[in-house]
């Protein structure tokens, strides 16, 4: 490991509202370690006994249905924060994080991370709004499968991933670019659609030149276009 964890921790937004002196604390109470590909953080009803803060790679959050079916709650990338409902009382987890692509993650104990939350109300503040995003990115997926046609599904998939996870193209304000790795079986589970409709979309998006897709990344010409 070539960078400290208090490296990792003062560059990390969420924290960037903690003092000096906090981060020092936060950083002898966070442990850090790299984690390969496809290695499970944690499953449901795992104790859910700390929150962990995704510096480097990325973190898929799913879970299993009924009827043994994956759904893929939310793929995270640099700068998240997960197991977050600890904080709430949540004793066992609800959910799977398994890290799909080689990762730098810190660990903090729940009880030490709401001691820095009792301390630093800016930063329970951050927490909360957190918390609340979440929820309200829960919220907008499920109007979406009522409300929303498959295509359209897809399309804010698509918007909303490039808006979270990617960057701009230099001197081009309507057009973005995202590292994605997923596979269009990935995208059906998160879309609530089939692997076939995601095909069709992404195909049709592509001969219209809106997107070009490579199954590593998504390449949005016209981000307008995504809409409606």
């Amino acid at each position: 490991m070539d960078k400290t964890k208090i490296w990792f921790l003062e560059n990390f937004s969420m924290l960037q509202v903690l003092t000096p002196e906090e981060i020092k604390m936060m950083d002898s109470m966070a442990s850090m370690r790299d984690v390969p590909k496809n290695q499970i953080l944690y499953f449901s009803e795992d104790s859910a006994n700390c929150v962990y803060l995704l510096k480097k790679g990325k973190v898929k959050i799913s879970k299993v249905s009924p009827d043994g079916r994956e759904v893929i709650l939310a793929i995270l990338g640099p700068g998240e924060v997960f197991g977050e409902l600890s904080i709430t009382g949540q004793d066992k987890r609800e959910e799977i994080a398994e890290v799909t692509e080689d990762a730098v993650i810190c660990k903090v104990d729940v009880h030490d991370f709401e001691s820095m939350m009792e301390h630093n109300p800016k930063f329970n503040l951050q927490v909360i709004k957190l918390i609340g995003f979440r929820l309200k990115k829960i919220q907008n997926r499920l109007e979406n499968v009522i409300f929303k046609t498959s295509e359209q599904r897809v399309k804010s998939f698509i918007k909303e991933t490039v808006l979270d996870l990617g960057r701009d193209i230099l001197g081009e304000d309507n057009q973005k670019v995202v590292e994605l790795r997923l596979t269009q079986e990935d995208i059906s589970k998160l879309t609530a659609t089939s692997r076939q409709t995601v095909t069709t979309v992404f195909s049709d998006l592509e001969k219209k030149g809106i997107i070009k897709y490579d199954r590593r990344r998504i390449f949005v010409r016209d981000m307008k276009a995504l809409d409606g």
